[in-house]
């Protein structure tokens, strides 16, 4: 089966890890960045369904006695979007054994196949990095609080949960990365501490946006590095929000360009730009996920809403994909596909698991 198109970026690749057991004692959640489908492989042609519209990237897969099968997967589109909102019945799957020439539908229901919360594996951190220097606590201030509050909104989820977090950070001429408020679920808390963002914050008036820049980078690695201990795979976003170039002059472009290309893949970067001072190509590069730029104040929270939307896809568009499989101890090494339907697009890839110890009574 060939894809319609090649992704130009992959957010994740894959890693495939085939056990037995239980999940928390046998899996290790490390990431393996390859093209495409990594160590997946599209579905044989027996199965005729076509050319993919949809790419599922499989992050993660293990088996838990007595019989369950679980894959954790991202889901976009040809061109590398995020695919999110996605639910079981949505999702057929198909085994092959080694007395099947082609692959068996099996039962969605009879199978309880379901869509997990992935907090078990995955943690996402969100740092939302503010220009506070002179110009925006003078002229914007105001609708500036009132975008961050709605890209808060946004982003996080509507139900707390220990997986997703944000930190809001601000930045002005200083040589520093001020925190405004650390690492949290709460959206509370964070919308009261953007509430407390007043024109007297800033002592500096100028602009340090390199040093921002390199200073989120290094502060969203180190996040990342300390939410995936413990089995965990972990995606992190840095949003930068500013009105002008940078007027320190302290860290060059270059600079801070070769510290997010250089960045943990997992790692994606957004920029959001206000007025006519900025320079849009350099936060085109520097937001190498995605920029948006507004004209004026009044188009600020519209701006925010569009990089918040996306923030919010690419970290709900990952799937933890759980089923019962009807393959049995003394079955071997089984091939597995998972087709996914989504209006007029379709997407499928191919893995296998090992059914060694498999009995009845998944649940």
């Amino acid at each position: 089966m060939k894809f319609s198109s090649k992704l130009a970026t992959l957010f994740f690749s894959i890693f495939l890890l085939i056990s037995c057991g239980n999940a928390d004692d046998d899996v290790n959640f490390g990431l393996d960045f390859g093209d495409e489908l990594g160590k997946g492989k599209p579905v044989d042609d027996c199965l005729n369904l076509g050319e993919s519209d949809l790419v599922l990237s499989i992050q993660e897969q293990y088996t838990t006695l007595p019989g369950k099968v679980s894959i954790f997967f991202k889901v976009s589109d040809s061109q590398g979007n995020p695919v999110p909102g996605l639910s079981a019945d949505q999702f057929t799957i198909y085994e092959q054994g080694r007395n099947d020439d082609c692959f068996n539908t099996i039962s969605t229901s009879e199978s309880q196949a379901r869509i997990s919360p992935n907090s078990q594996i995955f943690s996402n951190n969100t740092l939302l990095v503010l220009d506070l220097s002179n110009s925006v606590l003078s002229t914007s201030l105001e609708e500036l609080k009132s975008a961050s509050i709605s890209f808060i909104n946004n982003v996080m989820p509507a139900t707390t949960l220990e997986s997703f977090k944000m930190g809001i950070y601000w930045f002005d001429g200083e040589n520093e990365l001020h925190e405004l408020n650390p690492l949290t679920a709460s959206k509370e808390e964070l919308t009261a501490s953007i509430e407390t963002i007043t024109t007297d914050i800033s002592s500096d008036p100028s602009t340090d946006l390199y040093g921002a820049v390199i200073k989120s980078t290094d502060k969203a690695s180190d996040l990342l590095n300390e939410s995936t201990k413990g089995d965990k795979i972990g995606a992190a976003s840095v949003v930068i929000f500013t009105d002008g170039t940078d007027q320190a002059s302290r860290y060059t472009k270059e600079d801070a360009q070769k510290r997010v290309d250089n960045a943990n893949p997992n790692i994606s970067f957004f920029t959001i730009g206000l007025g006519g001072e900025i320079d849009t190509q350099v936060l085109s590069d520097l937001g190498k996920t995605s920029s948006v730029f507004a004209g004026n104040k009044d188009e600020l929270e519209t701006t925010f809403n569009n990089i918040s939307n996306l923030v919010s896809q690419r970290a709900n568009s990952f799937y933890l994909f759980e089923y019962c499989s009807p393959k049995r101890d003394g079955s071997g090494e089984n091939n597995l596909a998972i087709q996914v339907v989504e209006g007029n697009l379709q997407g499928a890839v191919q893995t296998k698991f090992s059914a060694d110890g498999f009995t009845g009574g998944c649940e």
